[in-house]
């Protein structure tokens, strides 16, 4: 089946996300903590999670599913195709009211993403991207900024990543931090040039970033783990050893100051 219909699918399938999640959204819904520490979650998570394992398995029940909110199972190791799934990206700023949070929505295909979507409902901002095609946002086409130098970069980034120990000779970029709670989004802005650079150390779901590799790396960004290896997705853990993204020289920069 081409990569367009299936891009078309996830399209769809975003957008209908996008009304269950603005339906919660500014709402007196319910929210409570995850077991061990896995951060927030709430009914419209749920929600939203429900509607797509039901309309993106009946349009392909042959695809495997991974996704934040749905009990892993080993099954989707077999599968072709895999959905990899974030029902709501920046759960935090949902729960705050804030319109920072996505819906992220992927296909795996022998480690690779080959489609993808974040979409923002509170913003109406939807990016995608398909194998061999370019990233959009909204219709139009994205391309990552130009910049080779590290010094006064912007860098989308949580502030323990600059910490020291992280850091040749404990040593931080000389960047300028600026911080989304969606990762997702992250990597979006990213491809839109918008911010030079994104990255996150600690080891990363994939759910949180499929999307958002195959929308940056088709807007001419680089995409590795800490250890500047390309990713590999719907992996037995579905996690990875971190992530950074940026225009390749400027990646291979930051690469290079990263402590071993």
């Amino acid at each position: 089946m081409p990569d367009s219909d299936d891009l078309a699918l996830l399209i769809d399938a975003a957008r209908a996300a996008g009304d269950i999640a603005m339906r919660f959204w500014r709402t007196d819904h319910v929210a409570w903590d995850k077991d061990a520490g896995a951060g927030p979650v709430t009914e419209a998570d749920l929600a939203v999670d429900r509607m797509l394992k039901d309309k993106l398995l009946a349009a392909r029940p042959d695809y495997g599913w991974l996704s934040e909110e749905t009990p892993d199972t080993a099954d989707r190791l077999d599968k072709a195709r895999t959905f990899i799934i974030d029902p709501i990206d920046g759960t935090r700023a949902f729960i705050d009211g804030s319109p920072d949070f996505a819906h992220s929505l992927a296909i795996a295909e022998a480690g690779r993403i080959i489609a993808g979507v974040v979409f923002l409902p509170a913003k109406d901002r939807l990016y995608s991207a398909v194998d061999g095609g370019p990233a959009t946002v909204n219709g139009e086409a994205l391309a990552c900024s130009s910049r080779n130098e590290i010094a006064d970069a912007t860098l989308l980034t949580a502030r323990p990543n600059l910490a020291r120990e992280h850091w040749r000779d404990g040593t931080p970029p000389p960047v300028r931090r600026e911080f989304r709670s969606s990762l997702a989004w992250r990597m979006c802005l990213v491809a839109e040039g918008r911010f030079d650079a994104m990255l996150t150390l600690r080891p990363t779901w994939e759910w949180d970033v499929a999307a958002g590799t195959l929308i940056a790396l088709r807007a001419g960004a680089d995409v590795t783990d800490r250890t500047g290896t390309l990713p590999r997705f719907n992996g037995p853990t579905a996690r990875l050893n971190g992530l950074i993204t940026a225009p390749p020289v400027l990646q291979a920069a930051l690469l290079g100051q990263l402590a071993g």
